[in-house]
Formats: C-alpha cells, structure tokens, sequence
C-alpha cells in the first residue's frame, strides 16, 4: 500500500457527558520538537506542524516542560495563523525554572520535581496561556500525579479553570484506576494519556484501561512506536544521536536492544507480508484495541508524519491481533520504559 497520508483520518467523540468534540484517532506528539531526541529546527519542525493541520491531524499535544516553555511557544506560532484548525492539549505538573532565551543546556538542569498543588496548577495555567498566546485551552492534563497532594485538590483546581473558561477538558497522565476514579467525581475527566504500544502494555494489566471504558474516558496512547523503535528506523544504540533522552532508557541500552529488537524483526517480517511499514502495522494494531483511543506519534519529519497518517488506513483482522499479540507474548520486553528516577514518578 502507499504510504501518502489518507483522504480523511478516522475521528472519534471526545470531550465530557453533554459537551462532546470530533478529533482524529491521529494525533500529534510535540515532545520530540524541543530536543529530547537530539537537535530540532525550529523552521522544520513548524513546516512539519501546517502539514499536520493540512492532512487533519489537528490533535496536536505539547506540555509545559517540554523544552521548560519552548514546545508551548513554537506551537504559539502555529496558533498565531491557525488557531481555529487546532484541537489545542498541553499539560502541567512537572515544575521547571524557565531558562533564559539562548540557553543551550539541556532542559533536565531546570526541572524542580512534580507539583500538583492547587496555587501550582493555576500559576501553571496562566503561564501556559501566556506561551501559548490564547485564552483557552481545549485539553489540559495533569502530567503526572503528585503524591503528596490529594488527586481531589489538585483536581479541584483543574475545575476552576473550565469554570473561568480558560479550558474546556481536563485530563490525567500516568494515573493509576483509583486516582482515575476519584479524580472523576471531583470533575468530569474526558481523557488519560499513558503509553500505549506493543512494548509497553501496562494499562491493560493495572486495570486503567478498563476504568476509562468503565467511565467513558477516551485514552490517549504516547510513544505508541516505542519512542520510535518499533518503526526499525534504530538498529542499535549508537545510531541514537549523543543528545538524545533515549540513551539513557534501560530498553535502549546495548545489552537490552540487542534483546528488544526482535520484537522490531517480527514486526518487520508481518508489515512487509501486509505491504505496509513496521510502524504503520504497530500504530495501526494500538488502534485497533480500543475505539475510544487516539495515538500520538510524533515526528520531525513529513514524510514520517504521512507515514503515520497513513496507517489509518491499515485493517487489522482478528486474526492478525491474534498473531501480534503471540509475538508479543514470545518476546519478552528488556528494560523498564523510563530509568529508575522517572519510573518512581508514575501514579501506579
């Protein structure tokens, strides 16, 4: 099949009971625009954005601390012209200290830790409205739960901000069931973003995944191609380049990889009987486990971003899940998703 992206992206309902809104089941991941995974143009990387909105896949999800302010205020940009195209999601909770226009050091020196403290979580909101250059914000999360403070405060707050019209949704990321739930009688919560990918299944096993069907929560899977391993664009560790944030995850690591990337071979093998990519095969059977999903590869690059439109496209049968999910039950996965200092962060 052709990798050109699709006349019209698959779209599903989001939003609260009695206020819902249409967004594509593709949407866009902007953590990678602001130097995670190594050196970004700013230039390109806004080029990359316009094609997004042009092809529909105007779900388009950044957060504070990515780049401590510099995803929020490259999308500002975007907004400037386009404001009216953009299903608008950015996230708090990981306090920061703005670092000084120029500044070439890498953004983890000016991390503070998790705060979800009601003063925070406003403080948070305005100046995210002020990077962002607009006066609401269709989905704003909670990007990880702090757990010092009851999820019914930091929530609580969140509320304040749709009631003075300076957001329309409220979302979780990484929360556990039970933060969920009681989250969810403090306000109506529309979506939970986690990782979601062949390589990382814990909302199936926690029971978050059937909390959001219980509660009609949409999930918003992350990294749904493994930080870009399950694409097979990486072939080993030194292919990442020296500024890269994946250097430092367990599965990236020498003695991992060489285990991990037979996931990526069988993958390979599968998507290329079904004439489709590897990461096509991989976005399109996360999509398949749930109808109230969306994923949010990202990229800095058109092509890749066509690419991933595309597998929209890709059917995945019964059986074919069948297939895939014994792939994934006869490789088990090497590492832990994050190094130890960020896995102590989720809400598990």
């Amino acid at each position: 099949m052709s990798s050109a992206p699709p006349t019209e992206i698959p779209t599903i309902e989001l939003g609260v009971p009695g206020d819902k809104v249409k967004v594509p089941r593709i949407g866009f991941g902007c953590m990678g625009l602001s130097s995670t995974y190594g050196a970004s143009d700013d230039g390109e990387s806004l080029k990359t954005l316009n094609h997004a909105l042009d092809v529909g896949s105007n779900f388009i999800d950044s957060a504070d601390v990515y780049g401590c302010g510099h995803n929020e205020r490259l999308i500002a940009q975007l907004l400037r012209d386009r404001r009216d195209d953009v299903f608008l999601c950015t996230k708090f909770g990981s306090a920061f200290t703005e670092p000084p226009p120029g500044n070439t050091d890498t953004f983890h020196k000016f991390l503070k830790g998790v705060d979800g403290t009601p003063e925070y979580v406003l403080q948070a909101a305005s100046d995210s409205l002020r990077r962002l250059n607009v006066d609401k914000i269709d989905l704003y999360y909670q990007h990880r739960v702090d757990k010092n403070v009851p999820i019914e405060e930091t929530v609580g707050a969140m509320a304040e901000l749709v009631k003075a019209g300076k957001v329309r949704y409220l979302g979780l990321s990484e929360c556990s069931a039970e933060t969920l739930r009681r989250a969810y009688k403090v306000h109506p919560i529309a979506a939970v973003q986690v990782e979601y990918n062949c390589w990382s299944l814990d909302i199936e096993q926690n029971g978050l995944l059937e909390a959001c069907r219980e509660l009609g929560v949409t999930v918003v899977a992350y990294s749904p191609l493994g930080r870009g391993f399950l694409t097979g664009q990486i072939r080993k560790f030194e292919d990442l380049p020296d500024t890269d944030s994946r250097r430092s995850h367990p599965r990236f690591q020498p003695e991992s990889f060489h285990h991990n990337i037979k996931l990526v071979e069988a993958f390979e093998e599968m998507s290329a009987k079904k004439g489709c990519k590897p990461g096509q095969l991989a976005l399109a059977w996360v999509l398949a486990q749930d109808p109230n999903l969306i994923v949010i590869p990202g990229t800095k690059r058109i092509k890749y971003l066509d690419e991933n439109v595309a597998s929209g496209q890709v059917h995945i049968s019964d059986a074919e899940n069948k297939q895939i999910r014994d792939i994934i039950n006869s490789i088990p996965i090497s590492g832990d998703r994050y190094p130890e200092v960020h896995m102590k962060k989720l809400d598990n």
